[in-house]
């Protein structure tokens, strides 16, 4: 079993920062969206305005599109696991519960992922990195508290946002088989134009989005930003580094994500930052240190 322990570079932490303020303003833009929008309406707009701004791109640095059926089965197969099912989990699960804990269920990414790709032979179980990753989550839940109510609806919500937590582990595993050639722009795209022939089958049948109301400014402006930061600029950055630093690396991006959001609402907004959110950000840094791996080693060999 090859090893689970592709380094990331400084480059790499800088664009996990970078994802992760992409990807934290979706629970925004859904939490705004969903207001006045059905969620899978929502998902089909998201990937076909994301799929439509990367079009020209693709154009410009002269990539070609795949050819046949069998060119196309990779991007259906990401497509599915890695936009249509998730998104459309966890789109539906915010509609019963709040955006934040929605953030920390999604927090459960990395460890979903680094178990399916041991389970796949892919990676080695590493107990440095399940440690790391169960530090990480107990971060994530300090950090924002866990406040779960005990109605059924939010039940429900959980295990839908925990499925679509499992699709991007699954996700994470057919990109590194299925694309592991294929430029960050194209797999981009390619996935966003395979999700949105799938949505668009899925959205008809389910709520028939042409009888619905036009939808106000705020909620167009919503689905904008979700289409254009946290989809098609998300996707060019996450393939770059899936490709740079390995799939399980990448998925570290969700301990980031709640991170990210409450320093945003400080800095922008002037929120207030408590001991309990400080007390979890430092419990997160310290489990991508351990995750990383590198300091630990110095600290043995100065030992």
């Amino acid at each position: 079993m090859p090893p689970n322990d592709i380094k990331i570079d400084a480059r790499d932490w800088s664009l996990l920062a970078v994802l992760s303020i992409l990807w934290g303003g979706s629970f925004f833009f859904n939490g705004a969206a969903l207001r006045e929008l059905p969620p899978l309406t929502l998902v089909l707009l998201r990937v076909a305005l994301g799929a439509a701004m990367l079009l020209p791109l693709l154009r410009l640095q002269g990539i070609n599109f795949p050819k046949g059926v069998r060119g196309w089965k990779p991007f259906f197969a990401i497509g599915l696991l890695n936009n249509v099912i998730p998104f459309s989990l966890i789109v539906i699960g915010q509609t019963f519960i709040p955006s934040g804990l929605a953030s920390i269920l999604n927090a459960t990414t990395p460890l979903f992922t680094v178990l399916v790709m041991a389970a796949a032979g892919e990676e080695a179980l590493q107990a440095r990195r399940v440690a790391g990753v169960a530090l990480g989550l107990a971060g994530v839940v300090i950090l924002r508290g866990w406040g779960i109510e005990t109605r059924t609806a939010q039940g429900l919500g959980i295990l839908l946002c925990l499925g679509g937590a499992l699709s991007y582990g699954f996700a994470a595993l057919a990109a590194r088989r299925l694309l592991k050639d294929s430029p960050p722009l194209g797999t981009a795209t390619f996935q966003l134009m395979a999700s949105t022939v799938m949505m668009a089958v899925v959205a008809g049948a389910a709520e028939q989005p042409w009888r619905l109301p036009i939808p106000g400014v705020l909620t167009w402006l919503a689905v904008l930003g979700l289409a254009a930061l946290s989809t098609a600029l998300a996707y060019i950055v996450f393939f770059q580094i899936i490709r740079r630093s390995g799939a399980s690396n990448v998925m570290l991006v969700t301990l980031l994500i709640p991170v990210t959001a409450i320093l945003l609402g400080w800095l922008v907004l002037g929120e207030p930052i408590s001991a309990r959110e400080i007390a979890g950000a430092i419990v997160i840094a310290s489990a991508l240190i351990v995750i990383d791996g590198r300091a630990l080693r110095m600290l043995q060999r100065v030992a």
